[in-house]
């Protein structure tokens, strides 16, 4: 799904504190939410409907676990395709349906789509881009990392 910009506007201090909180780690307990919405002031409910706010408004684009791949013996890798832009949004739902896309994002620039692929062991990555090629007709590129960097993500106020 395609998102405007947000206005400037669009995030209060309260998701602007839930986004820095819950990128530093989120509670393994029997009510998780319950306990990251104590932390934050906030409510079980009220930290599940911001949550949900912010993927449906586009601030955050999912909410879950990310799992090192290549600590389990897996691999990542970041792809990008030159998307038509009459196709983007089903080509977009296509790649988006496999279990192994981390995520997806459009760009602005000829190579308009930039996915990660997150596999169970490092030769799948050539066989699922050519299985996307073969699926959409265009043409997967793909970029092994070559470094690691955490280069984290606060937002300010």
């Amino acid at each position: 799904m395609r998102h405007a910009p947000l206005p400037p506007d669009a995030l209060d201090d309260i998701d602007r504190r839930i986004i820095n909180a819950l990128q530093d780690g989120f509670p393994l307990t029997p009510r998780p939410f319950a306990d990251a919405g104590a932390e934050l002031g906030l409510a079980e409910d009220d930290l599940i409907a911001r949550i949900a706010r912010l993927r449906d408004i586009g601030a955050i684009t999912r909410f879950g676990p990310f799992f090192d791949a290549a600590a389990m013996g897996g691999d990542f890798c970041l792809c990008a395709m030159a998307v038509p832009a009459e196709r983007f949004e089903a080509v977009a739902e296509a790649v988006n349906a496999r279990r192994e896309v981390a995520h997806n994002y459009e760009r602005d620039h000829r190579l308009n789509m930039w996915f990660v692929l997150a596999v169970e062991k490092p030769d799948d990555i050539a066989r699922i881009a050519k299985e996307i090629e073969a699926e959409t007709g265009i043409a997967v590129l793909t970029f092994p990392k070559l470094a690691e960097f955490y280069i984290g993500f606060r937002v300010s106020a």
